[in-house]
């Protein structure tokens, strides 16, 4: 969404298209999500293929958008909105206009087939169904949670969301507190059901305007710093603040979320982000 397909292909740890590919496929790699903006809504599809060119560079060679008509059968394919074949096609603007209709249709050619037509068109206020989406994909949460960034002293400074590696941990207590104190205290009481002994958790600015996320145990005077908590301590209290965004993601994304969790932690915190998720599926996959 945001470069184009062949940087995003040689990303760090991706290795490029050819590592990409299933083993021992040719290719083209091809992604289909299914989805809808709320369960009364008519779910939308949309399909991505991406292939090398002659000179073995990856290109966007299919994009794809479909949705039935209101009050349309649930059989046989939906209609198409957005075609696009290696950056040329067509696309039908408004709500309603579908594939084979002449009003609302656009003739669209890209400048560079390398980048997706969605996130090009989905700027456009012509295109409000292609413009939700790009939305809705822009909005994913990939968290790759990581217990040594979030020991890090981030500046004071209240943040709404956690980031990818969760070194702004204290900076998101910061604002729960001041924000939503009664959400916050929720929090406070699962990790408790969970994380014995622990019955406060608040924050202290330093002199130098650095944020200290404190844990205060029954069984200690003083508290305990994030630095002398354990990773599975910490990685369960960035996951509560996951399940009590007042503002969440509408797709949460978590690499390896069970590493350094007991099981019986995680199965409990499995079940409550089964609750917090929206009625939507997404396919992956790979040829």
């Amino acid at each position: 969404m945001t470069q184009r397909v062949e940087e995003a292909c040689d990303l760090k740890q991706r290795g490029g298209f050819d590592r990409l590919v299933s083993s021992g496929g040719t290719g083209p790699i091809h992604f289909e999500i299914y989805y809808r903006e709320s369960p009364s809504d008519r779910p939308i599809t949309y399909e991505l293929s991406i292939s090398r060119d002659r000179s073995g560079r990856p290109f966007v060679d299919e994009e794809r958008l479909r949705q039935r008509r209101k009050g349309q059968k649930q059989t046989g394919r939906p209609f198409s909105f957005l075609v696009l074949k290696s950056g040329a096609g067509e696309a039908w603007a408004g709500e309603e206009s579908f594939e084979g209709e002449d009003f609302g249709r656009i003739a669209v050619e890209l400048t560079d087939r390398r980048k997706l037509g969605v996130a090009t068109l989905g700027t456009l206020k012509a295109h409000p169904r292609i413009a939700k989406f790009r939305k809705f994909l822009e909005s994913w949460y990939l968290s790759y949670f990581t217990p040594d960034a979030a020991r890090s002293l981030p500046m004071a400074g209240p943040q709404k969301h956690l980031n990818m590696h969760g070194d702004n941990l204290g900076n998101v207590v910061q604002f729960m507190e001041r924000e939503h104190k009664g959400r916050f205290q929720s929090i406070l009481n699962q990790i408790a059901s969970k994380i014995p002994g622990v019955n406060q958790i608040d924050t202290k600015k330093t002199d130098d305007g650095r944020l200290l996320l404190r844990f205060n145990d029954r069984g200690f005077q003083d508290p305990f710093f994030t630095q002398q908590m354990s990773d599975g301590t910490l990685k369960m209290f960035a996951y509560m603040l996951l399940l009590e965004d007042p503002d969440p993601a509408p797709f949460i994304c978590i690499e390896e979320p069970e590493n350094g969790l007991y099981h019986n932690c995680w199965r409990h915190s499995h079940l409550n982000f089964e609750r917090m998720l929206p009625a939507r599926k997404t396919r992956h996959k790979s040829s």
